[in-house]
């Protein structure tokens, strides 16, 4: 067994050691709990003798190991996920405790559901509980009420630079995507409730505003720095109010990723065609060189056309005959705001045709 707080000439130490009993036939099973925190480098070190069959590592951790472990170090290992206890085998426990201490837990059955509850999966803490319950000298049956008044509620199964963290986040932001907005407060309350900081929150569900919903409902945006300005402003608890808020107005406002989608796109063309100039015309000519050579010849100013609309070309010459015409990025769905973007996109595009024919 290998304590985690083990320094690097340690490691070195166990590895002899356990190369000698190999050199006798012997082999070396390293079980090492709170595998997680060691650190990369350290990490590193179990390779070879896991590779040569020197140790037979297992190795324990809370934390999801494709955060925390290296890539090399899991490849080499089998990992098995030992999931949260299920009801059944909670109130199993709760018997084995019974017949341990002699004596029933002065529980309704209700809380004794409550018990199972406030353990959260956590076998440890349930035991825990169940002693603290023995010491209890009642006539009459526990209730959940009173239930929650003698024992101390586990805290909420969050770390906050862990697995739960990006665990939570990850089905906030899918529930805000899914329109759930029942299930996008409740994840906000539970993120809250653990402790996760209210700007994380507000950060997140702006990014979702711009990411998901867009042009669908531009005021989406702006809702989530209104909550963000309000929870500055009020602080909690009272600013926690705008935060609901902003959530509930995210998960029933329309969807699109349409503006994502562009971004993206556009940038993968500016990577890949990042050389070639702009068009002469829509380029300023603030010396005589430049003018002599044709920059912002032909240029029209378009608030001087009929429709505020000249219909120029403003992409590279090289880039519309790479892509044997204009590049479309941007392409908004029929959904809320984005249906009166198409059809404003339309009304220009009619009018680019028209000028090119003429």
């Amino acid at each position: 067994m290998l304590a985690t707080n083990s320094n690097t000439a340690e490691l070195r130490k166990i590895f002899d050691a356990a190369k000698k009993r190999k050199e006798e036939g012997k082999e070396t099973i390293l079980i090492v709990d709170e595998i997680h925190h060691f650190n990369r480098t350290q990490q590193d070190l179990f390779l070879p003798f896991i590779e040569d069959g020197t140790i037979i590592l297992i190795g324990a951790t809370t934390e999801n190991p494709s955060f925390e472990l290296n890539s090399a170090l899991l490849s080499r290992c089998r990992i098995v996920v030992l999931e949260s206890l299920k009801t059944q085998d909670l109130d199993e426990i709760i018997s084995k405790c019974e017949d341990y201490f002699g004596k029933k837990l002065p529980l309704s059955e209700d809380a004794r559901k409550e018990l199972i509850e406030l353990s959260c999966g956590d076998a440890r803490y349930l035991i825990n509980l169940c002693e603290e319950l023995s010491d209890f000298e009642e006539k009459e049956e526990i209730n959940p009420k009173k239930l929650l008044e003698l024992v101390q509620q586990k805290s909420a199964n969050y770390d906050k630079d862990r697995d739960g963290h990006y665990g939570l986040i990850s089905a906030f932001h899918k529930s805000l995507r899914g329109s759930d907005v029942d299930a996008a407060l409740y994840y906000t309350a539970r993120m809250m409730i653990a402790g996760e900081n209210p700007h994380y929150i507000l950060r997140r569900l702006t990014r979702f505003a711009s990411e998901d919903i867009g042009n669908a409902d531009p005021n989406a945006l702006l809702q989530c720095l209104a909550a963000k300005d309000s929870y500055d402003f009020l602080g909690s608890p009272e600013g926690d109010y705008a935060i609901s808020n902003a959530v509930i107005y995210c998960a029933t406002a329309p969807k699109s990723n349409a503006c994502y989608l562009a971004h993206k796109s556009a940038f993968k063309s500016a990577v890949q065609y990042n050389n070639y100039s702009p068009p002469k015309h829509i380029l300023n000519a603030p010396t005589k060189f430049m003018k002599e050579q044709g920059f912002k010849d032909g240029y029209i100013y378009d608030h001087d056309t009929k429709n505020c609309f000249s219909g120029q070309e403003y992409f590279p010459t090289e880039l519309l005959e790479k892509n044997n015409g204009r590049p479309k990025y941007y392409e908004p769905n029929e959904r809320g705001f984005e249906r009166e973007v198409i059809k404003r996109i339309s009304y220009w595009n009619s009018l680019r045709n028209k000028s090119s024919l003429s």
